[in-house]
């Protein structure tokens, strides 16, 4: 993809979420809500280091501790995220034998089907637990990623966020590598460039790189 090779120019080698397991993964989407990558990260950090990020030590945290932690990263449904962080870690415990990696080591569908059960993770969330853990080579997509590649013509907008998702990634799908260091430098410039310059209102297209071969660049 051109678009990758202009986005790295100017960016840099992306940031992406901390190494961590797949219920790591899900307690880094459940920790903070509406919160940018600084709020999220320092309580994802509260999360491991106050508690830790298997199973049984979530379980073994008082819930004043995980609303804490998740008031850190964002003060909306607080009481809600702690206890989906506790819901996960049960789930994990009771359906997987506290080890979520043998979930995704099934095929791509039915690992996805699995992930999609854990409050806060849809589709794209799972595509990116499955990218990140370097499980399956798949091309996850945020919703900043997603706007930016409608810009640029790929795709086509479906009815609602699930369908132009999936429409998304049929017409990338002969574009993509199988790759996962691709695959996550992708998602992660595509992610920054959604966030800094191809905003949802009020796009910056006069500072865009990809400016001359957007169809979008100005309307």
């Amino acid at each position: 993809m051109k678009v990758v090779d202009g986005l790295l120019a100017a960016y840099g080698p992306p940031e992406l979420p901390p190494p961590a397991d797949p219920l790591g993964l899900i307690l880094w989407e459940q920790v903070g809500y509406l919160a940018d990558d600084e709020r999220r990260g320092s309580a994802f950090e509260q999360l491991r280091e106050r508690v830790g990020l298997t199973p049984e030590a979530i379980l073994a945290a008082s819930m004043d501790t995980l609303e804490e932690i998740a008031r850190a990263g964002g003060s909306v449904a607080v009481s809600e995220r702690a206890e989906r962080m506790r819901v996960s870690a049960q789930a994990v415990v009771d359906e997987w034998g506290g080890d979520l990696s043998r979930a995704l080591r099934q095929p791509p569908a039915e690992a996805t089907r699995a992930l999609k059960r854990f409050p806060m993770i849809g589709e794209p969330g799972a595509d990116k637990i499955l990218m990140l853990t370097r499980t399956h080579a798949v091309l996850a997509l945020d919703s900043n990623g997603l706007r930016v590649l409608l810009r640029l013509g790929y795709g086509e907008e479906g009815k609602s966020y699930g369908p132009t998702y999936r429409l998304m990634r049929e017409a990338l799908a002969p574009e993509c590598r199988e790759d996962f260091d691709w695959l996550a430098r992708t998602y992660g410039l595509l992610r920054l460039h959604g966030q800094r310059t191809c905003r949802r209102s009020a796009p910056r297209c006069g500072e865009c790189i990809l400016a001359e071969d957007c169809p979008s660049a100005g309307s």
